[in-house]
C-alpha cells in the first residue's frame, strides 16, 4: 500500500448525481465536509444531473467519464493512485463493489466506506440481468474489505448484515440528514403551480419520488381516487420514472383528470410545494430511509406512510409523527388522507420537532468518524482550494 497523500481530502464517488435520494444526501454530506475544511472530490462516473448546481463552490467535481459504473473502475483507480486522498465515501451497491475494487488494484492506503441507501434483500430479489446480479453477488466478499459499512437506518443495517453474512454491529447505522435550514429558506420561495397559489381552497396532496415500482404511486392513485370520492381535493406527484405512461393510463381508468391529478415531473425546489400541501404521502413499496418524508416534516406539513422496510416507522416513531399503514393497502391509505384532510392543522403533530432530530451536524460527525477523520479538518491544510 501507498503511505502518504492529504490527509485533508477525501472523496465522494457515487455513478452521476441525477436527481435521486441517494444522490441529494451526497451532495449535502460533500458540502458539509467542505465547511469543516476538508478538500472534497465529487467522484462521478458521469458528471450529469440536476443536483450538479447544489455542488458548493469549495468541492470539486471529478468526472470520470465512463458513463457506466462499471467501466469507472480503472478510472476510478487511477485517480486514487493520483490524488490518494485519505478516505473514499460511496454510496449505492455498484458504485460500493466499484469503489472497493479500486482502492485494491490502486494500491493505496485511502480508507473506504461503502454505504447501502436501501432495503438490500430486497433489491437483491428483484435484481435482472446478469450485471445487476453479479454486483448483489460480490456484496458478501467485498463489502467486508471495506474499512467501514453503512446504512441509512438501523433495518437497513441489520438487513444487510444478514444478506452479507456479516456479524451483529458490523454495520452503521448513520441517519441522512436534513439542511434545515437551507429547507427553511427554500420553502418561502414562491411556487409556479397553480394549485398552490393563495386563494386556492382545495386541499393538494403530495408525493414525490421517482415514477418507479418502488414508490408504489398507483396504489396512491387507487387511494386517491377514494379519497376524491367524497373530498375535492387534489394530487400532485414530483418525479420522472419509466411508469410515466402506464401512471397516467390508471389515472384516466380511475375517472382523474387534470384537474383532478397531474405529474409535473422533477422540480428543482421541492419544499415550496411541502410547504403549501395539505399532506404528503410516502405510498412506497420499500426504502431505506426516505429523505424525502423528513423534509416534507422540516416544511411542517402533515405526513402519511406506508410501513414499508425501511425507516419509515423508525422516522414517525411508530406513528407518533404520522399515521403509518399497510404497503399496498388501498382502502388503509385513503382512510389515512381522509383523517389528515379532516383535521384541522393546530390537532396534528408538530412534526418539525421530529425533523429537527435528523440534522446535518451529527450525520457529519458519524460520517467523519467511519473514514477515520476528526470532525475538524487540520487547520494548516484547510485553505479553501484555489
Amino acid at each position: 500500500m501507498k503511505q502518504g497523500g492529504e490527509q485533508n481530502r477525501l472523496a465522494l464517488f457515487l455513478p452521476s448525481l441525477s436527481g435521486g435520494g441517494a444522490e441529494r444526501v451526497m451532495v449535502t454530506l460533500a458540502n458539509g465536509f467542505a465547511l469543516r475544511g476538508y478538500r472534497v472530490d465529487v467522484v462521478l462516473a458521469c458528471a450529469q444531473g440536476p443536483y450538479l448546481a447544489d455542488v458548493d463552490a469549495r468541492v470539486r467535481i471529478v468526472d470520470l467519464q465512463a458513463g457506466r459504473v462499471i467501466k469507472a473502475l480503472w478510472p476510478l483507480a487511477r485517480y486514487l493512485r493520483r490524488e490518494r486522498p485519505a478516505a473514499l465515501l460511496a454510496a449505492m451497491n455498484h458504485a460500493n463493489v466499484v469503489a472497493v475494487l479500486a482502492q485494491k488494484w490502486a494500491g493505496v492506503s485511502t480508507r473506504v466506506v461503502v454505504s447501502e441507501r436501501i432495503t438490500i434483500s430486497i433489491e437483491a430479489g428483484r435484481a435482472r440481468g446478469w450485471s445487476a446480479r453479479a454486483v448483489y453477488a460480490l456484496v458478501p466478499r467485498l463489502y467486508r474489505q471495506a474499512n467501514a459499512i453503512v446504512a441509512v437506518s438501523r433495518a437497513a443495517a441489520r438487513d444487510l448484515e444478514q444478506f452479507a453474512g456479516l456479524p451483529a454491529g458490523a454495520v452503521h447505522a448513520i441517519y441522512n440528514p436534513v439542511e434545515w435550514d437551507r429547507i427553511q429558506r427554500r420553502m418561502a420561495e414562491p411556487v409556479p403551480h397553480p394549485w398552490l397559489q393563495p386563494g386556492q381552497i382545495r386541499p393538494v396532496i403530495l408525493a414525490i419520488g421517482r415514477l418507479t415500482e418502488q414508490k408504489d404511486f398507483a396504489t396512491l392513485l387507487r387511494a386517491f381516487a377514494a379519497v376524491r370520492a367524497s373530498t375535492d381535493a387534489r394530487l400532485l406527484i414530483l418525479g420522472e420514472g419509466e411508469l410515466r405512461e402506464e401512471l397516467q393510463a390508471l389515472a384516466q381508468s380511475l375517472g382523474l383528470g387534470p384537474d383532478d391529478v397531474q405529474m409535473p415531473g422533477f422540480v428543482a425546489n421541492p419544499f415550496a410545494y411541502m410547504a403549501r400541501a395539505a399532506v404528503f404521502v410516502l405510498s412506497s413499496r420499500w426504502e431505506g430511509l426516505p429523505g424525502v418524508l423528513i423534509q416534507a416534516m422540516a416544511c411542517g406539513t402533515p405526513v402519511v406512510s406506508t410501513d414499508c422496510l425501511s425507516g419509515p416507522r423508525e422516522i414517525l416513531e411508530d406513528g407518533r409523527w404520522g399515521r403509518l399503514v399497510p404497503v399496498g393497502d388501498v382502502e388503509a391509505l385513503a382512510q389515512a388522507i381522509r383523517a389528515v384532510l379532516s383535521s384541522p392543522r393546530e390537532q396534528l403533530p408538530d412534526v418539525r420537532q421530529r425533523a429537527r432530530d435528523f440534522a446535518l451536524d451529527p450525520a457529519i460527525d458519524a460520517y467523519l468518524a467511519a473514514m477515520g477523520l476528526p470532525p475538524q479538518a487540520a487547520l494548516a491544510d484547510a485553505q479553501v482550494r484555489p
